[in-house]
């Protein structure tokens, strides 16, 4: 199950959360999943009601003209984008109130007693719990933290080759770096600027080092900006 009418509350509320910590339906860049979405909300959502699905809308409506050149099968329905059913709720204050089972793994009482009358086979049953207990959260593997970020690229006239330019900042390599969707913006007297997405694992890359490596490519860039960024 994906996405619910987004003429209704609900479905709304679900792709408020949905892009809570996404810039796009799907991916890192725009695409037809996006399109597909987009098309079947008649009105802007409600910023105050539903923020997250606002800022998406608004960012996608500057892509309009380039809907049919987006990534992606233009067939699919925005049915098939969103979360699956087990991922669902749709309004938390409606969810079962069961702080148990909310509850961490750490909270459960694996322990028994700490009685001093406990007999010996009690005992041995707690340390039994506590090594499986300990082994479980050794194998646990915290995922790296990331970071999607909007740059803006700025060349140095009207006359800066803009695909030589993208094509050089591409070609930069950094472990932790993965490109994103890029496109041009007017900024006056015929000049555009590149605005590219990334996205970082924050314990390897940092920005100002990935700034400095596309502004070493002097003959095209002139300097760059951090236009948004969001943890993942």
């Amino acid at each position: 199950m994906g996405f619910l009418d987004f003429v209704n509350e609900k479905g709304l509320q679900t792709l408020d959360t949905w892009v809570r910590a996404r810039s796009y339906i799907t991916g890192y860049g725009p695409s037809q999943a996006d399109v597909a979405c987009y098309k079947q909300i008649k009105s802007v959502p409600e910023a105050a009601k539903y923020p997250h699905a606002y800022r998406w809308y608004k960012h996608m409506s500057s892509y309009e003209s380039e809907f049919s050149s987006l990534p992606g099968d233009p067939s699919k329905a925005y049915t098939t984008y969103g979360p699956e059913q087990s991922e669902l709720t749709v309004n938390p204050k409606d969810a079962p109130n069961d702080a148990a089972a909310a509850e961490d793994d750490d909270e459960v009482d694996l322990f028994g007693s700490d009685d001093e009358s406990e007999d010996e086979e009690a005992k041995r049953i707690k340390e039994e719990n506590l090594a499986a207990y300990k082994k479980k959260k050794e194998g646990k593997v915290k995922p790296a933290a990331k970071s999607i970020v909007t740059l803006d690229v700025k060349p140095w006239d009207d006359e800066t080759n803009m695909k030589e330019l993208e094509a050089n900042m591409r070609s930069i390599e950094m472990d932790g770096l993965t490109w994103g969707g890029s496109k041009l913006v007017a900024v006056g007297y015929g000049i555009s600027k590149l605005q590219v997405n990334v996205v970082i694992e924050d314990e390897k890359v940092s920005v100002d080092d990935l700034q400095a490596k596309i502004e070493s490519d002097e003959d095209h860039v002139q300097s760059t900006d951090v236009a948004a960024m969001q943890k993942l």
